[in-house]
């Protein structure tokens, strides 16, 4: 076991895959930083084509802050002691800046599911990093990814059971599931998506 180590993800929602990913990089380290990529899509853009679900409101429907108290919740509900954990901001899309919000000496633990996490791996390593990857999986073995949990809450499908219970309340108790609908309306609307950007920001005359 280290002293120190480090996950990270958008986690827009999260999921019980996450919760196994941070579960399993938990038990190889004393003290894990717990990183939220995207913590605004203004600030920290996509950079990257693969980077697919990093760009658009309705693919980040929370906020940093929301993120922060949702994952906070459902580790102390899974008996992950406070001190053993740090939630902070991960700017994977500018890796030069890792080292302002994470430690050096950390060793930042990995799931590879799709090309966009090797890419994320390769711009960790490239830092200088230590970086230890847990697993490789495909398809169906990555399990139902927050994109897919998204998409149920939008459908008004059974998605409770792919969350920790403290996520899926705490989704609820915020309104957070109406506002995942809301944007899904939106951004299915053709009229808002032809629009550009500037244009969609213009509050509607009067």
């Amino acid at each position: 076991m280290v002293e120190t180590g480090a996950a990270f993800g958008r986690f827009q929602i999260f999921t019980l895959k996450h919760m196994e990913y941070i579960l399993a990089a938990k038990m190889r380290c004393r003290k894990l930083y717990i990183g939220i990529t995207h913590a605004d899509i203004v600030s920290f853009a996509a950079t990257s084509s693969l980077d697919r679900h990093g760009v658009t409101k309705k693919d980040n429907p929370l906020t940093y802050l929301e993120r922060h108290e949702m994952i906070q919740g459902a580790l102390l509900d899974f008996g992950v002691r406070r001190k053993e954990f740090d939630i902070i901001p991960f700017p994977v899309t500018q890796p030069d800046l890792i080292q302002q919000y994470a430690p050096r000496d950390a060793t930042y633990y990995l799931s590879i599911c799709r090309e966009w996490d090797e890419e994320k791996a390769q711009a960790v390593q490239r830092q200088g990093l230590k970086t230890e990857i847990l697993w490789q999986r495909l398809g169906e073995d990555c399990g139902p990814t927050g994109y897919d949990v998204r998409k149920m809450v939008a459908e008004n499908r059974d998605w409770f059971q792919y969350v920790p219970k403290t996520v899926s309340d705490y989704i609820r108790s915020r309104g957070i599931d109406q506002r995942i609908r809301e944007l899904e309306r939106l951004y299915s609307n053709p009229e808002w998506k032809n629009q550009k950007p500037r244009e969609r920001e213009r509050p509607a005359e009067q």
